[in-house]
């Protein structure tokens, strides 16, 4: 999820485990460790186009990582005067689920995350949150601040921190039974319109698991539909052919990361010579027309292939669609 979310977990983590121990250091402590595993961005320029591909929420984002950096950062703690008194096995324990539940919640937004690098780079995705959702946010800030509040006034206990993250932790969980709910109306709905499919993605956009998107793959069309709320179920279907025929003669290193980067949920379209994948797996923003020339979302990849075989890899975004 986006940055700000993932301090303030690792904030209200380093209240639970250290609060007592350090008062409102432990939050700044869990806000900084939190967010490490997105530093990965740094690296960025060290590598090609097609690497950045799958180096964000790769193997800062691992179970691997968690454990290890757990008794890294533990030792680096152990010399740092606010938590030097505490015993070394508090502060792994507190530097393990700093960081796994920042992997964690990544892994519930459509984006997902490499758990299991360097074993495989299958990508967990449980697409139930968006990448920013306040819903989920703003309990976990309001339990941090009646905490500090009472702290100030002399009243010590984190009963307050402890709600907001359950009450946190309960919507993220709905997410998962609102997407069920998704699913079903959306099959039902391909059903109605005799659509036969082989995969089914559904997608939440905005606040509030308000708002998804439905993608079905059949063998050679995407069917893209969406819901605006759960009480309107009629979805109207676009189809956008796959056109996996125009990837002939690319790279294939490209085209098998461009392919496991969507999950298989991608079209491919071309435009003054140029090829395009559009990727529904990672952005769903809703189609976009300009004349002829129909996309299935605003996101896309664009290769330029050169006549020597090598090519360019650059990205870029439609405009909302003309009314």
């Amino acid at each position: 999820m986006d940055s700000l979310t993932q301090a303030v977990l690792g904030a209200a983590i380093g209240e639970v485990v250290l609060g007592k121990k350090i008062g409102n250091k432990a939050s700044i402590v869990g806000a900084v460790v939190a967010t490490i595993p997105d530093l990965d961005v740094l690296l960025t320029p060290l590598f090609n186009d097609l690497q950045r591909v799958s180096l964000h929420r790769g193997y800062s984002h691992s179970i691997l990582f968690c454990i290890l950096g757990a008794f890294l950062f533990a030792g680096i703690l152990k010399k740092v005067k606010w938590t030097k008194e505490i015993p070394y096995g508090i502060l792994w324990l507190f530097n393990f689920l700093a960081l796994f539940t920042h992997v964690l919640l990544d892994a519930f937004t459509s984006y997902g995350t490499q758990l299991f690098l360097p074993f495989t780079d299958w990508r967990v995705s449980f697409d139930s949150i968006g990448i920013i959702d306040p819903v989920y946010t703003i309990p976990l800030i309001l339990g941090l601040c009646f905490t500090y509040y009472n702290r100030r006034n002399g009243f010590f206990s984190s009963t307050s921190n402890i709600i907001g993250m359950a009450v946190s932790s309960l919507y993220l969980l709905y997410t998962l039974g609102v997407k069920h709910h998704i699913n079903n109306v959306i099959k039902a709905e391909l059903t109605e319109h005799s659509i036969r499919y082989d995969k089914l993605l559904s997608v939440p956009v905005g606040a509030g698991s308000l708002k998804w998107f439905g993608v079905a793959k059949t063998e050679d069309s995407l069917y893209i539909g969406k819901i605006s709320d759960l009480t309107h179920n009629h979805i109207s279907f676009s189809s956008f052919a796959i056109n996996d025929d125009l990837l002939d003669g690319v790279d294939d290193e490209l085209v098998d990361r461009m392919k496991w980067f969507a999950q298989d949920f991608y079209t491919v379209a071309e435009q003054d010579g140029k090829i395009r994948i559009y990727n529904m797996q990672c952005d769903m923003q809703g189609t976009r027309a300009y004349g002829d020339y129909k996309a299935p979302t605003a996101f896309y990849f664009e290769i330029d292939q050169h006549a020597d075989g090598t090519y360019e890899l650059t990205t870029g975004m439609h405009k909302k669609e003309n009314k």
